[in-house]
């Protein structure tokens, strides 16, 4: 694998924490993050910059933006932040849904045993049920707190799957 797009609903906190942690822990990694619902070129909150700050990570360069048809095009996986940005990859670029899921959902079922192809098409990710407990919470619109909670969780999850994305 060398290509990770990894999307949340704005690309302001969970996409940029996880794009921060994946390439902190992978730097061989090529990774794009973006958003389903997002306005290109916004810098991270001063929450976001503060949660990635209290688990060692930056963004400095960070800038918002859209999902687009080539990001999706050269990813090798599309790494997503809660089940509806995986029904958006399915209804907007069904292509990709073979190689779309949540990140919890790949640190409960990518198995580490041989190639990454076929460890993802063996998970049928197409066709899974999207599940509630998939949903890595947005912190938007909380208290620096919650994007500090958000981020622990974020890199627990990275940490826990890095070594199988490979």
């Amino acid at each position: 694998m060398t290509s990770l797009l990894v999307i949340c609903t704005g690309n302001a906190a969970r996409s940029v924490m996880a794009g921060a942690a994946l390439a902190d822990r992978e730097p061989s990694l090529t990774i794009v993050t973006a958003g389903t619902f997002s306005v290109d070129g916004q810098p991270i909150s001063w929450r976001t910059r503060e949660a990635l700050q209290r688990v060692d990570l930056s963004a400095r360069h960070h800038r918002s933006q859209q999902i687009a048809p080539e990001h999706v095009a050269a990813a090798d996986l599309v790494l997503a932040m809660a089940p509806e940005h995986v029904a958006w990859i399915r209804r907007e670029h069904p292509h990709a849904a073979p190689r779309t899921a949540t990140l919890k959902r790949l640190v409960r079922d990518l198995s580490a045993d041989g190639p990454i192809g076929e460890r993802l098409e063996a998970l049928a990710l197409h066709a899974v049920d999207l599940e509630p407990w998939e949903e890595i919470v947005d912190p938007g619109g909380g208290e620096v707190e919650d994007f500090i909670a958000c981020a622990h969780e974020v890199v627990d999850l990275v940490d826990r799957i890095v070594d199988r994305l490979r």
